[in-house]
Order: structure tokens, then C-alpha cells, then sequence
């Protein structure tokens, strides 16, 4: 008599473990490396413009994933991220100035002198929430600005800093096509953390006080341990950024971390999707390429029949900058989710392929 072996017809996850692993399908384990060998391989075929397009998107990245710990997955808010992603450039520029300690050295240490000052920082968000701790972050940033453009010692003042290249065994990575590694070696390292983070108590921990706080706490979760906690990642997440667009540049301005690239931060939280690691690569992306997308229509338009027509004159130039924030408007009307919502409702569309619904 013959047998018929039954296959389970859905996706069934009967561990905790199999419903928390980062990688639930063989494709999705190839995906991730064969983006990594592309990212890796891209010095072969991409010029240095494109490449630094790239190692934006890595190093905002970074940084947009530790607001997206703090906004998306705790429930908390920042407006002053962008001032903890400066104390990391000028933290790591410093050390190595000061202390004469390698710049490969410098980067994580900056990332743990951020970390500190963003939990000092963030202590009031122990007893403030919503409008009242954004009010808190917002004054942080503005401190921070002005501890920026008082504290010679530190930042350079209102000149700046010149920072040193990265150099490892000898070798400086100071070209796009050299430090494109080092920015992608980081997000690996990066993101694989905070994926493994959210697997663990304390990143269930951090949900729960997203979802409801009271609740958390009657299941004995330390509200103020974690909220504060939360800052303190997000920091160390800044900072690490910050420096690798310190060494990167090779010269940190006061300037350069104001209010408004706070916002960019929140943007790409948004676009890319809250409470979603992947998504805050996705945000990054959009951000950093928006603009430049923007640009060359804005340049392929000008002088055009539709200039002409509509009478933009200078007008149209300001196109990049109205993108950003007409894209924020646009994804919280449309797609409150983010792009990481929209990717796996891609992914759910084509997996049951020809018989979805």
C-alpha cells in the first residue's frame, strides 16, 4: 500500500525560538549576503560620487536605527539627535587629537562617550513623556549646540575640527573606495546588535513599554531603567555614527548638526517605517537619494517647455529642498507604515503568487 507524505500547507513556527530568529527562510539568509557582495563589489563598477552615496546611507543608517530603537520600538521621542550624532564626530576627533589613540580605537570610544551623555540627557524621560519629553530632547539640542561652539578644546569652536584619516596595519582608508568597507563593516555590526537586541528580555522589555507602560510595569519591568536605557543605545548608536562621518569628512563644523538634521533623523524614521530595523536602512536610502533624484529633474526642467509655461524661473531650484518635507507629509498620509511595511507586503504578494488575495 502506498504512502502519501503530507506537507504542511503554511508557515508554521512552533518554538519561540523559530518566531525570533532574524533569518526565518534560506533566501532571506542569501539575500543578506549577496547584498553584502554587491555593496562590496560596488567599488568595480560605481565612481566616487556614487560611492559616497553609499557610505552616507550606511553612516545616516547607523544612526537612524538608534532613533528608531528609541522612537519606534520604546515609544519615546528625540528631537535632538542630530547633537548626540556631533558629540560622537567631535568625541572621536578629540581622542585621537588628545590622547593620540588610533582612530579604529576612536570610533567605538566615541560611540560609549555618546552613549553617557545621552543617558544623562535622557534621565528625564524616567518621569516626562510626549510633548513634555520632546520639549526635554529639543533643549538638549540646543545645549549641545552651544556647548559645540563654546568648547574650543573639544570641537575647535566655530572653525571646526580637522580629523585623521582611518589606518589600519599601515593602510589609510582615506578614499571613498577604501572607506566604503569600513562604513559597511559597521553596519553589519550594527544592525545584526540591535536585530539580536530585540530578541532578548530587555528588547522585549523595550516593546512592552512602547505598547503599554502600565501594564509593563505591573509585569515588573523598571519603566525608568528602560526608558533611560533606550537613550543610552540610541546614543551609542549616533556616536558611532558621528565619528564614522567624522573620518569620513575629515573635518567636523559646528555647523553642520543644527535642528533641522534632527528632523532629517525623524524623517528617515518615518519613511522608513517605526519599529523596523531593515526599515531604517530603507529610510536612510530615501533620504540621502531623494534629493539627488530631485536635483536632476530639477536641472533637466529648467530652461524646458514646463519652466517656461509655469514661470519658475530660480524657483524650481528650491525643489530638493521642498522634497524632503513634502515626502514626510506624503508617507504619514499614505503609508503611515514606512517603506518596511510596503516591502513585506511585496514580499507576502509574491510569495503566494498566483493565488494571493
Amino acid at each position: 500500500m502506498a504512502t502519501v507524505s503530507l506537507l504542511p500547507a503554511g508557515d508554521y513556527r512552533t518554538t519561540y525560538r523559530a518566531d525570533t530568529t532574524i533569518f526565518p527562510t534560506r533566501n532571506s539568509r542569501i539575500a543578506l549576503w549577496l547584498g553584502i557582495a554587491l555593496v562590496a563589489a560596488s567599488p568595480l563598477f560605481f565612481g566616487r560620487y556614487e560611492l559616497s552615496l553609499l557610505i552616507n546611507i550606511g553612516i545616516l543608517g547607523i544612526a537612524a536605527l538608534g532613533l528608531n530603537i528609541l522612537v519606534g520600538f520604546t515609544g519615546q521621542i528625540s528631537i535632538g539627535h542630530a547633537a548626540f550624532f556631533g558629540v560622537g564626530a567631535f568625541a572621536s576627533a578629540w581622542l585621537h587629537d588628545r590622547f593620540l589613540i588610533p582612530v579604529w580605537a576612536c570610533i567605538p570610544l566615541a560611540g560609549l562617550i555618546t552613549a553617557v551623555v545621552g543617558i544623562v540627557f535622557g534621565a528625564p524621560a524616567a518621569r516626562l513623556k510626549g510633548l513634555y519629553l520632546a520639549i526635554a530632547t529639543l533643549a538638549a539640542q540646543f545645549i549641545l549646540e552651544d556647548f559645540f561652539a563654546r568648547s574650543a578644546w573639544f570641537t575647535g569652536g566655530v572653525a571646526g575640527r580637522i580629523t585623521e584619516p582611518l589606518t589600519l596595519f599601515g593602510f589609510a582608508f582615506d578614499r571613498e573606495e577604501s572607506y566604503l568597507y569600513v562604513v559597511l563593516f559597521y553596519v553589519v555590526l550594527m544592525y545584526l546588535a540591535a536585530a539580536n537586541l530585540m530578541r532578548t528580555r530587555d528588547g522585549r522589555a523595550l516593546v512592552a513599554v512602547r505598547d503599554h507602560y502600565l501594564s509593563a510595569e505591573i509585569m515588573g519591568i523598571n519603566l525608568a531603567y528602560y526608558r533611560t536605557l533606550s537613550f543610552g543605545i540610541a546614543s551609542l548608536y549616533a556616536g558611532i555614527g558621528g565619528a564614522l562621518y567624522a573620518h569620513y569628512l575629515m573635518f567636523v563644523s559646528v555647523e553642520a548638526f543644527n535642528i533641522l538634521f534632527s528632523i532629517q533623523f525623524l524623517g528617515m524614521v518615518i519613511i522608513g517605517g517605526l519599529g523596523s530595523i531593515m526599515g531604517s536602512l530603507m529610510g536612510a536610502a530615501f533620504m540621502v537619494l531623494l534629493p539627488e533624484v530631485v536635483q536632476t529633474a530639477a536641472e533637466a526642467l529648467a530652461g524646458g517647455a514646463i519652466d517656461r509655461a509655469l514661470k519658475l524661473g530660480a524657483s524650481i531650484s528650491y525643489l530638493r529642498e521642498m522634497a524632503i518635507g513634502a515626502a514626510i507629509i506624503a508617507f504619514l498620509i499614505f503609508e503611515p507604515d514606512g517603506l518596511a511595511h510596503r516591502w513585506r507586503l511585496v514580499k507576502a504578494y509574491w510569495k503566494l503568487y498566483p493565488y494571493s488575495h
